[in-house]
């Protein structure tokens, strides 16, 4: 199993009683293709969703979300870098996602690196890093922090000069056996 992302962005915002729901509605077709729904996250406004999926492979995930009724154009698959030690209590309290694209392919290491020099911005802003999805092409990373809100980390990447796309809050959205109350 792969873990794959697929990003969505609405005209209209949506709920997040709408998103469980549609999700747990396309249960048949992920079951008939191997997809598991492990999380999603939704931009604070409802405009911007990134939900995180396990499944055999990409091309297995976008026929049966494509059945489901999802638009598929921005999927991709990618791998977890989480920070060291990282309890699911911890992952569950993150609530700003950072996007960050890359004109040609770089590393983890190269982005983590810069993270780590910029470590003293991101702890004087009460910034913490929990979790990288980062992607196979290697010109895609989302990147998840436990924040007082999205400005203190928009400075805190700032003063750390991280290459940024875009920063937004956001509220975790689980499988009912996973789920955790929105901050």
């Amino acid at each position: 199993m792969i873990d794959i992302f697929l990003e969505r962005r609405f005209d209209a915002p949506l709920e997040s009683a709408l998103v469980r729901s549609l999700t747990e509605a396309a249960q048949p077709c992920f079951d008939l293709y191997l997809i598991g729904w492990q999380e999603s996250f939704l931009a604070r406004d409802g405009y911007r969703l990134v939900c995180h999926f396990h499944a055999p492979d990409l091309e297995s995930a976008r026929i049966g979300l494509r059945q489901a009724g999802a638009e598929v154009s921005s999927m991709w698959g990618g791998s977890l870098h989480d920070a060291p030690a990282l309890s699911a209590a911890e992952l569950a309290t993150a609530n700003v996602m950072v996007e960050r694209h890359f004109g040609a392919p770089v590393t983890f290491q190269a982005i983590q690196s810069l993270e780590d020099a910029g470590a003293a911005c991101l702890h004087n802003h009460q910034v913490h890093f929990l979790r990288t999805l980062f992607s196979f092409d290697r010109q895609r990373m989302l990147c998840l922090y436990r924040a007082p809100d999205a400005e203190s980390v928009r400075r805190a990447q700032h003063q750390a000069d991280m290459p940024v796309s875009r920063i937004w809050a956001f509220q975790r959205i689980a499988p009912a056996a996973d789920s955790t109350p929105p901050a």
